[in-house]
């Protein structure tokens, strides 16, 4: 396969891609040096927020122009460019036949199925598109674990035990999950407020996707219930339906592992605030250790996943209260670009491999049984044991193509601009030729026929279509966007804020829980086996190639 035509790259990208991929005795001597390591991360981190014009966002999908209630309605999703109308674009189902997966070998990228599994639970959190109107969202804008929580108090209420701050909760073979939705098959009255039940209701009163062809507008609002057509056919959903705040996580037995464990997370941490502060309420235990968790997945985020995502030699750190007198440092407001870029379905293999067996795509669908029988160390352990695939065209499953047309169907509805327009934005050059995309010449040959000039390649397939370069997990562009929201929009949560990051609001306790917390894998061994577990987890497939995140 001949080489990719780099001439678009850009100077001034290429060459902070080789300063920050090469090197690697600087690297080591910033890394082991507190001040210079703190200084790279404030200098670095901002370089990647400054790469596009920050919020407040001058457009949302509320209408082509600004208005009051374009700049204060977050019920619509922020825009980062303006609404273009392109006319006589090729069939959504033929677009959508560039991510279809071919039979034969998966194509692996840098990362193991446990990065799958938690992409797609912790962006489930934030970034929520509106079922009935996909111009809109449902979303808190923060990251603040509303999967676990709920998106209101009224959800969390429901879920909460009101006992010593603690969720409620069951012992299932001597391990703790969350209580069953439907036990004996009848829903307590209590969770008709969780979004899961709306979301179930839908699921099992479809019984089938959309029929074909169905229109675009269809498309984008249907997508998620025809991607679960063959679950919607089974006389009964899985016995082990969990009461949880998110509407989708029962959908796939990973994203349940990765609730069950933040679960068991809050609640250990309920029991240590409860021993190191006598007197404490009920209320202030729940609220102290929803803070604490929050902190702790944020933290996650920065050190293990972005740095997983990067192909940086450096690597990135939280750095509580280190940008607040930034002009970056803005209320969030999750944008339609970020939604649409984070759809990793090509990360999803045909089948997981679970205790040397292999379970099909579709039969982890809904079956939270799976966690269950494995226990949850041994289920989050073979995760990463097991490769991914590699995000980009071509390597969608079946199952989940009536999702990719659903998210090009979107980017229609919401009028974005062209895939070369968001380079410009990103401060790429436009690129002038197929080649300059991706070194895939099937690619370059069925972008040329469905567009026939890379003016007109629409933004969802245009960023999915370009190479992956080096040990990143994402192509160039998607990387870009993501650092952009990702860390302007994860590091100006509250409870980072200089005002707030202190003892009065996590107790020492809880400052030291955060303190000690180094990656996912901390919190799964104070989980299982009394405390004592000894799992090791990464997101890396090939953690030979790149130094894993820093442990301390």
């Amino acid at each position: 396969m001949a080489g990719r035509d780099v001439s678009r790259d850009g100077w001034r990208n290429l060459l902070e891609g080789l300063i920050l991929t090469r090197f690697q005795w600087f690297w080591t001597v910033v890394d082991r040096v507190a001040f210079l390591r703190a200084f790279f991360n404030k200098v670095l981190i901002n370089i990647c927020v400054y790469k596009i014009p920050t919020r407040p966002n001058v457009l949302s999908t509320m209408a082509p122009y600004t208005s009051w209630d374009s700049l204060i309605d977050r019920s619509f999703s922020a825009r980062h460019l303006p609404a273009v109308t392109p006319k006589n674009l090729p069939p959504v189902q033929e677009v959508a036949r560039l991510f279809h997966r071919p039979p034969g070998p998966l194509k692996f990228g840098t990362s193991t199925v446990l990065f799958s599994y938690f992409a797609q639970w912790f962006t489930d959190g934030f970034l929520r598109t509106d079922y009935e109107n996909p111009l809109k969202n449902t979303s808190n804008h923060d990251i603040d674990l509303s999967n676990l929580y709920g998106p209101n108090r009224a959800v969390a209420s429901v879920l909460r035990s009101h006992v010593d701050g603690k969720l409620k909760s069951q012992t299932i073979q001597d391990e703790e999950y969350p209580p069953f939705y439907a036990p004996g098959g009848q829903m307590p009255p209590e969770f008709e407020i969780l979004p899961m039940t709306w979301l179930l209701r839908q699921l099992q009163g479809t019984g089938s996707a959309p029929p074909p062809p169905p229109s675009d507008d269809a498309l984008s609002r249907m997508s998620l219930f025809s991607g679960f057509k063959d679950v919607l056919t089974r006389p009964t959903l899985d016995p082990y339906l969990f009461a949880m705040g998110g509407d989708r996580i029962n959908s796939l037995a990973g994203f349940t592992a990765m609730n069950v464990l933040f679960l068991r997370e809050h609640n250990r941490i309920c029991d240590v605030l409860k021993q190191k502060n006598n007197g404490w309420d009920d209320e202030r235990l729940f609220q102290t250790a929803r803070n604490i968790l929050i902190v702790v997945l944020t933290k996650i985020v920065i050190n293990e996943y972005i740095n997983h995502i990067t192909p940086y030699l450096f690597k990135f750190e939280l750095g509580a209260g280190a940008f607040e007198n930034q002009r970056w440092y803005r209320e969030n407001w999750m944008a339609v670009e970020f939604n649409l870029l984070y759809r990793w379905h090509s990360l999803v293999p045909n089948s997981y491999e679970m205790n040397g067996n292999q379970v099909a795509l579709n039969d982890a669908l809904f079956n939270n049984g799976l966690v269950v029988e494995r226990g949850l160390g041994a289920f989050l352990k073979d995760a990463s044991n097991q490769g991914a695939g590699r995000i980009g065209l071509f390597n969608t499953p079946d199952t989940l193509l009536p999702v990719e047309a659903g998210s090009i169907a979107l980017g229609r509805k919401a009028e974005l601009a062209t895939y070369n327009d968001y380079r410009e934005l990103c401060q790429f050059p436009r690129v002038t030729s197929f080649e300059q995309i991706t070194s895939d010449a099937n690619a370059q040959s069925m972008l040329k026929d469905l567009y026939g000039s890379v003016d007109r390649i629409e933004y969802y397939p245009g960023i999915f279509a370009e190479d992956v370069m080096g040990h990143a997990a994402v192509p160039w562009l998607i990387g870009r966007l993501v650092s952009v929201d990702a860390f302007s929009q994860a590091l100006t949560n509250p409870l980072l804020s200089a005002n707030v990051y202190h003892e009065r609001t996590f107790s020492r306790a809880g400052l030291e829980i955060i303190d000690s917390t180094r990656c996912l894998a901390d919190i799964l061994n104070r989980n299982v086996a009394g405390g004592h577990g000894n799992f090791t987890l990464t997101f890396d497939r090939d953690q030979s190639v790149i130094p894993a995140a820093r442990s301390s």
